[in-house]
C-alpha cells in the first residue's frame, strides 16, 4: 500500500502497553498501516507519500486532555486563575456567536499548539445559560454542532451536558427535565460526541468545600453544592442524580473532591447497576480519594481524572486545613494505577494552563524518586494518551500507535529520556487524521504561548 504520510528515521513512541518503540510509521486514509523500522515502513513510499525525517526527534499519539474547559480558555487565554495574572472568576467574556466562534476555534489552535488532539469539555448546556461567562450555555452546543458539520474542529470533542451552574448548586428535578430534553446529534462521533452529563457534588479542599469524613482546623467538614434541606436530603438527592443518569444510559462525570462526597457517588453507581451498559463513569478531580474508595472504582469500573499542578500548587492550604499527611495522601494518582483504577491526567483548563508537558513533571514531582524514570515517563505520558481512550470509549481505534489507530499523533523536537525534562521538550507539529493542524512557527489564533507559574489559590470546577 502507498502511503499517504511516513515518518522515519526518529523515535516513534508507541505507548501501547508493552512500551514498544520503533522509527518509522505511515499513514493512508487516516489510519495507520505500518509502524516499525525504516526498512519496513519505506516499503509504502510511494510518488504520492509525503515523507517526514523526524531525525532526532519524536512522534507520539496525539494528546487528550479529559477536562478542559475549550469555551473558556478562548475566551481568556493566555490567563488562567492559577498564575500571578489571573482572569476573573464571575467575568462576562462573549456575548454574541461571533465571540464564541472566535472563542472556540481560538482555544482549538492554542490546543493543537500544545499536541492536543482529543479533549473532553466537561460541562456545556442550559444550566449555564445565564452564567456569568457566557461561554458555556446551550449556544455553545449548538455552535460546536455546527462546527463539527462543517468539518471545521481540529480535535475530537466528547462533550458532558450541564444542568446546573458551573460550580453551583445541582438539582435534582432539573437534571431529571434534562435529561429527558436534549439534542445529541452529531455526523461523526469520532470527531464531536455528546458523551453524558456532567454533576457537581461539592467544592474543593483549599476553601474547605469538599465534603468529607474528617474535620478541617476551623471544625467544620464542608457540604454538598447539591439543593437540599438537611446534609442527609442533599446526599440523597446527589445519589438520585447519580443512578437516573446511569439508568438513562449515560456516561456521567461527577465534581467530587472529597472523600464524602466520593462515598456517596460511588454508592450510586453501585445501586443502580449498569456495569452491563459499559458507561463508564467517572470522578472529576477526585482530589481527596481514599485507597479503599480506589479499590472500590476498580470494581464497579469507575474511572477518575486528576490534575497534577492543581495539587502541587495548593497543597500549603490544604496543610494548613486537613494537615500536611491528608495533602500528601491526596492526589493518589500513582495509587490508582498500581490499584487498577483509569485514571487520567488532564488541565482543567483556565485553572492550570493547557501544557500538558509542565503537567507530566508536576505530576512526576508529586510522585516522588522514580526508581526507573522510563517506565515513569511512559506511565506519565500513557496518562494523557492511552488511558483518556479508555474514557472516550475509544480505546479500540486511538490513543497508542498502532496498525489501524487513528493517525492523531504530536511531533517533539527531541525524543524525552525522562519525566522531569518534559517542559523544556517543544511540540514541533500535530496531525489528526494524518493532516497536519499545527506546525512550529505558525502562531495560534489568539495567543502568545504562555505558561505561568501554579502559584494562586482558586477555585477547580
Amino acid at each position: 500500500m502507498e502511503a499517504d504520510l511516513v515518518f522515519r528515521g526518529g523515535t516513534v513512541l508507541t505507548l501501547d502497553e508493552a512500551d514498544t518503540t520503533a522509527t518509522a510509521l505511515a499513514v493512508l486514509g487516516g489510519r495507520i498501516v505500518a509502524v516499525g523500522g525504516d526498512a519496513a515502513v519505506s516499503a509504502h513510499i510511494g510518488p504520492r507519500t509525503r515523507v517526514e525525517d523526524i531525525s532526532g526527534r519524536a512522534v507520539l499519539p496525539g494528546i487528550n486532555d479529559t477536562h478542559m474547559h475549550a469555551a473558556w480558555v478562548g475566551a481568556t487565554w493566555p490567563m488562567v486563575f492559577f498564575s500571578d495574572d489571573p482572569p476573573a472568576f464571575d467575568q462576562r467574556l462573549v456575548s454574541t456567536e461571533e465571540e464564541r466562534l472566535a472563542a472556540l476555534l481560538g482555544a482549538a489552535d492554542v490546543a493543537a499548539s500544545f499536541g492536543i488532539t482529543s479533549y473532553t469539555e466537561p460541562g456545556i448546556g442550559p444550566g449555564e445559560d445565564h452564567g456569568p461567562t457566557g461561554a458555556m450555555g446551550t449556544a455553545t452546543l449548538r455552535l460546536y454542532q455546527r462546527l463539527a458539520r462543517e468539518g471545521r474542529l481540529k480535535q475530537r470533542v466528547n462533550l458532558l451536558m450541564l444542568f446546573g451552574p458551573i460550580d453551583g448548586p445541582s438539582n435534582l428535578a432539573g437534571l431529571v427535565e434534562g435529561l429527558a430534553d436534549y439534542d445529541t446529534a452529531t455526523p461523526d462521533p469520532r470527531r464531536f460526541r455528546v458523551a453524558g452529563v456532567k454533576i457537581f457534588a461539592d467544592g474543593v479542599p483549599i476553601t474547605q468545600t469538599s465534603w468529607v469524613h474528617c474535620h478541617y482546623a476551623d471544625g467544620s467538614q464542608g457540604r454538598l453544592t447539591v439543593e437540599g434541606a438537611d446534609e442527609a436530603a442533599r446526599a440523597e438527592a446527589l445519589r438520585r442524580m447519580v443512578v437516573a443518569a446511569l439508568r438513562a444510559g449515560h456516561q456521567v462525570g461527577v465534581h467530587a473532591t472529597g472523600d464524602r462526597s466520593i462515598d456517596t457517588i460511588l454508592d450510586a453507581v453501585a445501586e443502580a447497576d449498569v456495569r452491563d451498559q459499559d458507561l463508564r463513569p467517572y470522578v472529576i478531580h477526585g482530589d481527596l480519594a481514599t485507597p479503599a474508595q480506589l479499590d472500590r472504582m476498580a470494581e464497579l469500573g469507575v474511572g477518575v481524572t486528576y490534575q497534577a499542578g492543581i495539587g502541587t500548587a495548593t497543597e500549603p492550604w490544604v496543610s494548613e486545613t486537613l494537615g500536611a499527611a491528608r495533602a500528601r495522601a491526596g492526589w493518589a494518582y500513582a495509587e490508582a494505577w498500581r490499584r487498577g483504577v483509569p485514571a487520567s491526567l488532564s488541565s482543567d483548563a483556565p485553572f492550570l494552563s493547557l501544557d500538558w508537558r509542565r503537567e507530566v513533571a508536576n505530576a512526576d514531582a508529586w510522585m516522588g524518586p522514580a526508581g526507573d524514570q522510563r517506565a515513569r515517563l511512559t506511565q506519565l505520558l500513557r496518562a494523557w494518551t492511552a488511558i483518556p481512550a479508555w474514557f472516550d470509549h475509544a480505546e479500540s481505534w486511538k490513543g497508542v500507535i498502532g496498525v489501524g489507530q487513528a493517525a492523531d499523533l504530536v511531533v517533539l523536537d527531541r525524543a524525552p529520556t525522562c519525566a522531569a525534562e518534559m517542559p523544556a521538550v517543544e511540540v514541533d507539529a500535530t496531525y489528526l487524521d494524518g493532516l497536519p493542524t499545527y506546525r512550529r512557527g505558525l502562531a495560534p489564533r489568539r495567543a502568545r504561548l504562555a505558561r505561568p507559574e501554579a502559584d494562586r489559590r482558586r477555585p477547580a470546577s
